[in-house]
This record gives structure tokens, C-alpha cells and sequence, in this order.
């Protein structure tokens, strides 16, 4: 199959579009919260995860220290370090593959990749989510930096929601039978009722906890498939199991 009628990359590239975009207002927000073109520049080429990144800016704009706002970004960065050892295990990537692998570790990828059933589609749905994001993020993000206080709100445009709208297309279609659904509408409710609490990338955390609590209590798809062994095959077919 071509790459360009892969299915795939066609979902990679298009969630790509839709964040990159999003870049525009992390540049705008971040120079409107004291940064300048390159240390903005260097968050989005050097951390790269959108939800650290706003963690980051959050706190300095909202006065806070640098180590808070590092604090803040790093525990909301905690994900893509699971993310990396559940790709690892699903692509096997090797020798500089693995660098540029890591790099692009993000929820776009990682979603555009488990989504796939075939190992190669997972592969080009990764790579093309992955470096789509990481390259259109950073020249909106440069564009967001430059034009600053002339884009006015963001959310004017849409961009506030582009992302997020994006990733939940992704991942709506996953949330199969009631359990999940119910636990991703706690989670969503968890989130909301503690951003008014909490410093800025906290309530996600907060909402992982919970979803992790209630995945181990087994009312979420970690208890699925726990059913009693049965001998899959019948009576009169010992001949043909494999030894």
C-alpha cells in the first residue's frame, strides 16, 4: 500500500494539521506571559508536549517561580515517559530511531498508533502523527511568537479547542461499552471541579489517579478478559494443538 493511501498516515497527518494550528496560541500566550522568541522557540523544539508546555507558561504568568513552573511541567511530562515504554514494546525502534522516537513520544502519535490493528499501519500512523506535529507545532509556534498581541485571543479563532477536539476524535472511538465511558466522564468531571483548586497541569495528574484507582478496582477494561481458563480446543482435536 502507498503511503499516501494509507489510512494511517492520512489520520496522522490530519491530527497534525489540527495541533500544529494550536501552536499559534502557545507562541501568542507565551511571549504574553514574559518569554521571548528563542526561550519559547526552545520549548517547543526541546520539551515538546503541549500540556507541559502550558503547565510551564501557566505558572509563570500566573507569577510563579521558574522551578514551580519546571515542577508543574514535569509532572504533567510523567505520561510520555509511560507512552515511551508502551511504543517501545509496540514499534521496536532501533539505533537513531529510538532518539527521534522519543522525541516525538506524544499523545497525537501514541493515540494515531495503538489505534491501528496492523503493526505497519502502526508504524506509519506513529512516524506520521509524530513528525507532522513536531514540525507544524514549531512553525506555528514561531509564527504564535512573532505576530503575538496581533492574533488577540486565541480562542476567538477556534485554536483553544482545535487540539483538544483532535485527540478526543482519536481516542472517542476506543472508549467502547459503559465501564470506560463512565470512568472517562469521572475523570472529566475530576479535571474540571479541581482546575480552580490546583496549579495549572495538576488536575490531569489528579484525573489519572483516579482512572488508575478505578482501572486496579476493576470497573474499567484492565478487568476484561479475566474470564475463567477454558480449553479452546474441543474434544477430539488434542491432535491439533500446537506443542
Amino acid at each position: 500500500m502507498k503511503l499516501s493511501e494509507s489510512p494511517a498516515v492520512k489520520v496522522g497527518l490530519s491530527i497534525a494539521v489540527a495541533t500544529g494550528l494550536y501552536g499559534l496560541s502557545f507562541g501568542a500566550l507565551s511571549v504574553s506571559a514574559g518569554l521571548d522568541l528563542w526561550q519559547t522557540m526552545a520549548l517547543s523544539l526541546l520539551l515538546f508536549s503541549g500540556g507541559s508546555q502550558f503547565a510551564f507558561i501557566g505558572v509563570i504568568a500566573g507569577g510563579g517561580s521558574g522551578l514551580s513552573a519546571l515542577s508543574a511541567s514535569a509532572l504533567l511530562g510523567i505520561r510520555n515517559g509511560v507512552y515511551g515504554m508502551q511504543l517501545n514494546l509496540l514499534l521496536r525502534p532501533a539505533g537513531w530511531r529510538k532518539l527521534l522516537a522519543a522525541q516525538v513520544t506524544i499523545d497525537e502519535s501514541v493515540a494515531t498508533a495503538t489505534g491501528q490493528t496492523d503493526p505497519v499501519e502502526q508504524r506509519r500512523g506513529f512516524w506520521a502523527a509524530g513528525i507532522g506535529v513536531f514540525v507544524l507545532w514549531n512553525i506555528f509556534t514561531g509564527l504564535g511568537a512573532l505576530l503575538g498581541a496581533a492574533i488577540g485571543d486565541p480562542a476567538q479563532w477556534g485554536l483553544d479547542g482545535a487540539a483538544a477536539a483532535a485527540f478526543l476524535g482519536l481516542l472517542w472511538p476506543r472508549i467502547q461499552g459503559l465501564e470506560p465511558a463512565a470512568i472517562a466522564v469521572v475523570c472529566a468531571v475530576v479535571t474540571v471541579l479541581a482546575v480552580p483548586f490546583v496549579p495549572p497541569g495538576i488536575p490531569i495528574l489528579i484525573a489519572a489517579v483516579v482512572a488508575a484507582v478505578l482501572g486496579l478496582s476493576g470497573l474499567g477494561p484492565a478487568s476484561e478478559g479475566l474470564e475463567p481458563d477454558v480449553d479452546p480446543y474441543p474434544s477430539g482435536v488434542d491432535s491439533e494443538k500446537p506443542a
